[in-house]
């Protein structure tokens, strides 16, 4: 069973969640997906099982002792593939996403306020930009600081990838304000990610996520009044320093800004249906 220090802080304590990391590292994976777990009067809630491996769903039922709820931050592959397996050797507990197919119980919805018992408590926000179906968990418990499950949305290391048309930049813009406001008012000090470790400093890492993209709509922006309209001359311009192993992601990124400019902005880009239709990598 592996996992991570938490930076700068001390552990959490009862209340708190809890973490497992899974054997699935990989360019978009990072080091692996976080499988989060939420303490209950009765057990834990465990949020983001991630890959159906069997060393893993042990390490996930050892921890939680009792397996109450499972719950996802959006449907790819690397967070809900052990969903069914997991709830099988389980005892069948709601499986709960913000997609009503992905659910086996109620779905999760923006806003909803769930009583984890002890005082602990967890507000739902809907965070679409990552995926349309993207949902984040601000946790509350006594004698713990504010912390915000994010999913996909900011990751530990690096920024995410957004792919039309399940990813929206114009969502995604909407949602780290949404993140930020639910920071202020709700003592937020930790970001707990989906991928790599957690964040001490949310306010500032939203801020840098928000001005980021703004950098390179500005640098994409650019490069289309130029004449560089599609998504492979974006790259060529705006991206010539990304890694060859990740060329691929800045691709989509160049689509999902290209998308972003031409809805919002009205730009004359060159996109194809196929461009727009393209499958999350490893989805």
């Amino acid at each position: 069973m592996s996992s991570f220090a938490w930076p700068d802080t001390a552990p959490p304590g009862p209340l708190g969640p809890k973490h497992i990391l899974a054997p699935n590292p990989g360019p978009m994976s990072l080091d692996g997906t976080n499988t989060w777990f939420l303490p209950t009067d009765g057990g834990m809630i465990v949020v983001d099982p991630g890959p159906d491996d069997p060393g893993h769903l042990s390490a996930i039922i050892e921890l939680a002792g009792t397996v109450e709820e499972i719950w996802v931050t959006h449907r790819h592959i690397d967070h809900i593939e052990a969903t069914r397996p997991l709830a099988a050797r389980a005892g069948n507990p709601p499986i709960r996403a913000f997609d009503p197919d992905l659910c086996v119980g109620e779905p999760l919805r923006g806003d909803d306020q769930i009583e984890l018992g002890n005082g602990a408590a967890v507000r739902v926000l809907h965070i679409p930009g990552h995926t349309d179906d993207s949902i984040g968990f601000v946790h509350t418990a006594p004698e713990e600081p504010g912390r915000l499950l994010t999913g996909d949305m900011v990751l530990g290391r690096g920024t995410t990838v957004i792919v039309p048309p399940d990813g929206s930049l114009t969502s995604y813009f909407a949602s780290l304000d949404l993140m930020e406001q639910a920071c202020h008012d709700h003592g937020v000090t930790e970001l707990l990610p989906g991928h790599a470790p957690v964040l001490t400093t949310p306010i500032e890492v939203l801020q840098y996520y928000r001005s980021h993209r703004r950098e390179r709509l500005a640098q994409v922006r650019a490069a289309v009044s130029a004449g560089h309209r599609t998504p492979d001359a974006v790259v060529e311009h705006v991206y010539d320093d990304a890694p060859a192993n990740v060329k691929f992601a800045a691709r989509l990124s160049a689509i999902a800004q290209l998308h972003h400019l031409r809805e919002a902005e009205g730009l004359d880009v060159e996109l194809t249906a196929e461009q727009l239709a393209h499958p999350y990598p490893g989805s």
